[in-house]
């Protein structure tokens, strides 16, 4: 390996840089201002509604009332096949959840052909899932 000596100015230079810290470490992170309390998180399904209705329709649009109407929707059914679900697993003497349990709750809790493609699509889901992780 050849190694080069520097001297003279070029080395006060090279020496400066590699003591001096970079950039990114010299600066502090950033703090809230003080007395101001940081914003509650809302979790809503609103990205996921807006890209299925842009799946479905892609050039159609929905309001804010809209989607927050479609967003009480979802938490609705959800809390229904989450109760169903638990009282089947509790009726089976079972702690866990699973998706035998939630696919029972959903063919109770929905009508006909819904209940079929509610069906079919959750399975798909599962699949997808268990085949990539």
């Amino acid at each position: 390996a050849d190694l080069v000596r520097v001297s003279g100015p070029a080395e006060e230079r090279l020496s400066t840089m590699a003591k001096t810290p970079s950039k990114k470490s010299a600066k502090a992170p950033k703090k809230a201002a003080e007395g101001k309390k940081k914003k509650a998180r809302v979790e809503t399904y609103s990205t996921y509604i807006y890209r299925v209705l842009k799946q479905v329709h892609p050039d159609t649009g929905i309001s804010k009332k809209g989607m927050s109407i479609m967003n009480s929707f979802i938490n609705d059914i959800f809390e229904r096949i989450a109760l169903e679900a638990s009282k089947l697993s509790r009726y089976s003497k079972k702690a866990t959840l699973s998706s035998r349990e939630i696919q029972t709750a959903v063919r109770l809790m929905l009508p006909g052909e819904l209940s079929k493609h509610a069906v079919s699509e959750g399975t798909k889901a599962v699949t997808k899932f268990t085949s990539s992780s």
